[in-house]
This record gives C-alpha cells, structure tokens and sequence, in this order.
C-alpha cells in the first residue's frame, strides 16, 4: 500500500481526504479566489483546519477546453505556496501534468504527486517519480482537456478504465515506480460523460480489485449539476452541488475509496468518519 499514513490519528482507518488549493485563475469550480500566493497559503491551512488529510496544490487548470500554461508560470505560482503550507506541517500533494514541476514540488516539500495524466502528458514523469520515491497518484486519461470528451467512448467503461489503469501501472513500474508509490484515480469527467462517471462510482469495488488504493474525484464536477438540473433543465451552478459532492464521498469511502478530493472539507471529513463507522458497525454484526 502507498507510503501516505492510511491509518489516522486515533488508530481509526477511514478514507483519507485531500482539500484543494487551485492557484489559478481560471479553474471551473473557484477559479481566482486562490490565484494570490497568500491567499492560497491561508486557504491550505484552513482546509487542514477543517479536517484535511492532505492539501493538494495545483498550478494549471484541467477544465473543460482550458489551455496549457508555461512550465515557468506553473512553478511561480505553486513553489511558493507549497513551501510555505510544508513548513507548517501540512501534508502536501502537488497537482501536476510536469515531471519538472512534480521535482520542483517534492524538492519544496510535497509528499504525493498527483497527475491527472498517469504519466501520458510527460514521459519522464514516472521516472522523476520513482527517484523521489513518494506517493504517485496515476490517473485515467485519454487526452488533454481542448478535446477530451471526443474520446469518451465506451463499451463497458469499467472494464476499460480497469484494463487500461492497469496498463499504465505496467509501464509505470517498468520506470522504476514502485507498487507501494502507486494510488489509481478512475478519473472522473475526465474523457467521460455523465453515465461513465456514475457507473465508475458504482464500479469502485471492481476497480479496487487492482489492488492499488484509489482516489476518487468528484468535487463539484459537472455531472452533479447536471443530475441537480432545475425544472428548465439549467445545471446547478458548481458552487451548488456540494451537498451533492458530500453523498459522493459518504458512498465512495464505504464502498473502500482511500481518499476522496474535495473543494468544501468540513462537511466532507464528517462523511468519512460516518462512512467508517457503519462500517465498522456492518463488520461487528
């Protein structure tokens, strides 16, 4: 299992969750309001005040249609900001596509790389991972967000994303990864469309089966707003749909999610400790 400590303060096993720090100005959910260096310090140790496990920092913006910025622009705005949530004891991850900017965020204290790619956008990735020898978060990806949804075809979207995870974790490993480095994402809204996210949730248990932990992102992407579409059938604006992030999170860590990503922590670390303790409650019956 990954390096990341699974078993919490208090010797309870629960899902994990990871709050997010987007220093960007135009991510789809809070798009500017963490663009400041300081205000994106302050906001990663009020996630950790409201309950997070880790605080995942990310310096380009993988919406719908967003366009890549420079290797520079991505280290100005993350290197700051994860030094200084580092030196206050929080446990950083690094959001990033970049095998330059992942050695960058390690070297100023990150502890988990998270890349929505899996090592397909930057080829040296896996290889920059396994030398620093910290957790590495390789996701379901079929393409960059200008035309990702053109790749969102599927026979049997779990068995897909099962079969080509498991694909990447081979290659990954032949870099010099580690199996015990190695989280899975099934990469939700990322070259799916909202019946391939709903059936990935429910497909958690089959993708577990891996054998790898697995970080489940859900957090205010778009298939919620859809699902919470008014009477004319407008989406829910994002900020709107936590309360549906929160039912996610509640049923992703029963079903043995290790760690959820969420925009709005409070509410959701109480969802994981109520996850845990029906379960525990369910072993003990």
């Amino acid at each position: 299992m990954t390096s990341v400590p699974i078993n919490v303060p208090g010797g309870t096993e629960r899902c994990l969750v990871m709050g997010v720090v987007n220093v960007t100005p135009d991510s789809f959910s809070d798009g500017g309001l963490w663009f400041d260096e300081a205000a994106a310090i302050r906001h990663g140790l009020d996630l950790v005040q409201e309950g997070a496990d880790l605080v995942d920092v990310g310096g380009e913006s993988t919406r719908p249609g967003a366009t890549r910025v420079s290797l520079e622009e991505e280290l100005a705005r993350i290197v700051p900001v994860i030094r200084a949530l580092d030196s206050e004891g929080v446990t950083v991850s690094v959001d990033t596509m970049r095998a330059e900017v992942a050695r960058a965020a390690v070297e100023a204290g990150a502890k988990l790389v998270n890349d929505v790619s899996g090592g397909l956008a930057d080829p040296d990735m896996p290889r920059v991972v396994a030398a620093t020898g910290v957790p590495y978060v390789v996701m379901h990806w079929r393409g960059h967000s200008h035309d990702m949804y053109s790749r969102a075809v599927y026979a049997d979207v779990v068995t897909e994303v099962r079969e080509e995870l498991s694909k990447r974790v081979d290659l990954v490993l032949a870099e010099g990864v580690t199996e015990e480095q190695i989280v899975l994402d099934p990469g939700l809204g990322f070259a799916k469309n909202a019946e391939h996210n709903w059936t990935l949730l429910a497909g958690i248990p089959k993708l577990a089966e891996l054998g790898f932990p697995l970080l489940i992102g859900a957090s205010r992407k778009r298939f919620l707003g859809r699902l919470l579409a008014d009477p004319d059938g407008t989406p829910r604006p994002f900020s709107r749909s936590d309360d549906a992030t929160l039912a996610v999170t509640a049923l992703a860590a029963h079903a043995g999610a290790w760690c959820v990503r969420v925009h709005e922590v409070g509410p959701n670390a109480d969802a994981v400790r109520v996850a845990a303790a029906w379960k525990r409650a369910g072993a003990n019956t």
